[in-house]
């Protein structure tokens, strides 16, 4: 029976604001997904995200410029992407490759190892509850497995079959539909996982995918992460 392997980073903060969760450190956990088996995953060289427009401080005018009645300087507000409120989601589809199912909602275990949905035949996906919901600003996440552990498919076991336009739908509490289309996909070593790349601020609402890749036959573990990038349809 083959084992699914996963190992992912994340930046954690408070609970109370996902989005910027990823600028609060700029050390990664270690996120497990205790099914599978491998190599554990490497850690960006670079520094944390910068903060996007949207959550950059503006600056204020000092009090003897406002005394002397000048007029303030016009500060510029960016025209950001569209996006939805707040609103976990439920389920899933990608009629291209026919995938879908519900998707449960996971977090950390104290031991900073990240929940993760069953491996069985059938098994659904799962939201990480730290990252935005699907709609709203900010990279949310979706993990699944490839296989499961009859050695069947799991429910991402066709993300390489996306391509570029093709349509997901993400089903929310609130009864409203997030459709995200895929931009491109990417394979990482777990040794070399570009943390900031695939859980940094974004200014619209996007969606990230996330699946084992790189099986190696002589371990009987995934090496690599395969990640597909989306962005929510206006």
């Amino acid at each position: 029976m083959v084992q699914v392997s996963d190992a992912l980073h994340l930046m954690t903060g408070p609970r109370g604001d996902r989005r910027r969760l990823l600028l609060a450190s700029a050390a990664a956990i270690l996120l497990m997904l205790s099914a599978c088996a491998g190599s554990s995953a490497g850690t960006d060289a670079g520094s944390a995200p910068s903060v996007s427009p949207s959550s950059a401080a503006l600056p204020t005018l000092a009090t003897s410029t406002r005394e002397a009645g000048a007029v303030p300087p016009q500060i510029p507000v960016p025209d950001l992407p569209a996006v939805l409120a707040a609103s976990p989601p439920t389920s899933f589809e990608i009629p291209s490759i026919g995938a879908a199912s519900e998707v449960l909602r996971t977090g950390l275990r104290e031991n900073g190892t990240l929940e993760v949905p069953p491996d069985g035949p059938g098994a659904p996906a799962s939201w990480y509850d730290e990252s935005p919901t699907p709609g709203e600003r900010g990279p949310a996440v979706l993990l699944g497995h490839v296989n499961a552990t009859d050695g069947g498919p799991g429910v991402f076991a066709d993300l390489r079959e996306l391509r570029a336009g093709d349509v997901i739908e993400v089903l929310r509490e609130d009864g409203t539909t997030a459709v995200f289309a895929v931009d491109r996909a990417e394979q990482y070593s777990k040794d070399a996982f570009p943390t900031t790349t695939v859980y940094g601020n974004t200014e619209g609402s996007e969606l990230r995918l996330i699946t084992c890749d790189g099986y190696d036959p002589a371990t009987g573990a995934f090496e690599d992460n395969y990640v597909v990038f989306a962005t929510l349809v206006p």
